[in-house]
């Protein structure tokens, strides 16, 4: 520890001591580090109801990011912390979620598998090239989807199909570049994200041994870019509308390719706003192990907004799924159910959702949510009182939630 000559003229003639002197100048350190960090995060729980079908937690659509049949439940408690950037050519800072309850061991990257992990955790950089390129290095979300982990900021209480066979998180290095008022562009390299069959969120995971033929993650990266355009105020009515379309590439014969394009439609009645995405999964031959095979499945889905005032809105949703291989079809086609067994190919599900959402007490998100799944052929869903047998080729839901942000 350096002192400067007043510290150690004082120390002299002891009206301070070193140590003492030592231990206020690391304090001064750390709340100067700490001084521009911001703290803040949400509650989340809900209650969920399955009328006649759904009701098997194996056997439901993968409603939430964890799975709540029949059930009142605390979904997750998130944490940030958030140093963003400045303007300065050569900013840094830092962002972490931490997440806390059921919902976290569904994230997948915890390494125990208990209810905390880590969502996101990066270190934030910026290079005075052109514009400044910003870059997040560390763990982050993926670039594509319509919908993300933040339930509060989804336009539903449950998820879409598309965004259960797109990736969550990724452990790399992101490069972002706004280029114009219009136009972003993203791209990055990760660890490997495919594996055994599905998307791995956990921090450094680089897959099964078998995959990686014990080369490390970079033998087989991750690849990812995509740019947003966003709709410039001339465009009146139609400004902030935005394209957005990307591509996450997992490289080697267990990899997988996701190609994704998202819209968003403002509309001359500025109540009411559209909203739309496509997503296609390839999965290569052998991504769940030697001779299993690939296949492809796809998500079209379509979205729209009504707000009738600055509290209420109505949010709806509609998809199809389409999916030609069990591997991919499985977590939505119930391939143990009857009729639905190993080698039914060019399965299809279809859902329709609507979200009534109010927000009465202050901080506080309120929903209430109806939704219907079904699947196109054979029964993909078990009933409220079987466990192991696809009884149902419909699914209900009735849901509520409550977010609580600070």
């Amino acid at each position: 520890m350096k002192f400067n000559k007043w510290t150690l003229g004082l120390a002299a003639v002891g009206v301070v001591s070193l140590t003492s002197a030592a231990r206020a100048d690391e304090t001064n350190m750390v709340q100067t580090a700490l001084s521009n960090t911001t703290i803040s995060g949400y509650v989340d729980a809900s209650a969920q109801f399955n009328p006649g079908g759904g009701g098997s937690v194996n056997n439901s659509p993968n409603y939430n990011f964890g799975n709540h049949a029949n059930e009142i439940s605390l979904n997750v408690v998130q944490v940030s912390l958030d140093k963003p950037l400045d303007e300065a050519p050569w900013a840094s800072g830092y962002h972490v979620d931490l997440w806390l309850g059921p919902d976290a061991s569904a994230l997948g990257t915890s390494t125990s598998g208990g209810d905390a992990a880590l969502r996101q955790a990066y270190i934030a950089l910026r290079t005075p090239i052109g514009n400044g390129i910003d870059w997040k290095v560390g763990v982050f979300d993926t670039i594509i989807g319509y919908e993300g982990l933040t339930s509060g900021n989804n336009p539903n209480f449950t998820h879409s199909y598309g965004f259960n066979i797109e990736p969550t998180t990724h452990t790399g290095v992101l490069a972002v570049y706004h280029a114009t008022d219009w136009l972003t562009a993203q791209i990055g390299v990760a660890d490997q994200s495919y594996a055994a069959g599905a998307y791995s969120a956990a921090i450094n995971g680089i897959g099964a041994s078998n995959n990686r033929n014990g080369n490390g993650a970079l033998s087989t990266p991750t690849l990812m870019w995509g740019p947003t355009l966003t709709a410039p105020e001339s465009w009146g009515w139609a400004k902030g509308g935005t394209l957005s379309v990307g591509t996450i590439n997992t490289s080697g014969s267990a990899g997988a390719t996701s190609y994704y394009a998202g819209v968003t439609v403002p509309t001359p009645i500025a109540k009411l706003k559209f909203g739309g995405s496509f997503d296609y999964l390839n999965v290569r031959a052998d991504a769940n192990g030697p001779g299993t095979g690939g296949g492809n499945t796809w998500n079209v889905a379509g979205y729209s907004t009504y707000a009738f005032n600055d509290k209420l809105s109505l949010n709806l949703r509609g998809e199809h799924l389409s999916g030609d291989s069990v591997l991919n079809g499985g977590a939505y086609f119930n391939t143990t159910a009857a009729g639905l067994a190993t080698g039914n190919s060019n399965n299809a599900a279809d859902e329709i959702t609507a979200t009534l959402q109010y927000n009465l007490w202050a901080n506080v998100l309120t929903r209430v949510e109806i939704r219907w799944d079904h699947v196109e052929h054979g029964n993909g869903y078990a009933s409220t009182s079987s466990t192991g047998v696809g009884t149902e080729s419909e699914a209900w839901l009735i849901g509520a939630q409550a977010i609580y942000t600070f």
